[in-house]
């Protein structure tokens, strides 16, 4: 599995810490929803064009399960490359099929997941 998921509760406090004193900032995320971020790293996918190609499968994927989610933060992050030797150009047809089988199986699995 290239991807992994993962997920931040909504009313998580920013924490700000000074010498000697707490100070409770407010929460992270004002509005109770479902967030979706995408993190594709350059260590992964060397070439822009195939960040951004693999981040708009993420989205696209993403939008369809994310009704099926509660209300939180979630990333999905890319955690190994995916081989140029299969996957030649970044706008390949196997790379995109590649890209949103997984994302499908990860949200898939994440909403089943307490």
């Amino acid at each position: 599995m290239h991807f992994a998921l993962h997920r931040n509760a909504l009313d998580a406090k920013a924490a700000q810490t000074q010498p000697g004193k707490s100070v409770d900032a407010p929460a992270l995320f004002p509005i109770q929803d479902r967030w979706i971020g995408a993190m594709v790293p350059k260590r992964w996918a060397k070439r822009a064009v195939t960040r951004n190609a693999i981040k708009r499968q993420i989205y696209t994927v993403s939008a369809d399960f994310l009704h099926q989610y509660p209300p939180a933060a979630f990333v999905v992050r890319l955690r190994r490359d995916f081989s140029r030797t299969e996957f030649v150009s970044a706008s390949s047809e196997q790379l995109k099929q590649a890209v949103r089988a997984e994302v499908q199986a990860l949200m898939q699995a994440g909403a089943k997941a307490p």
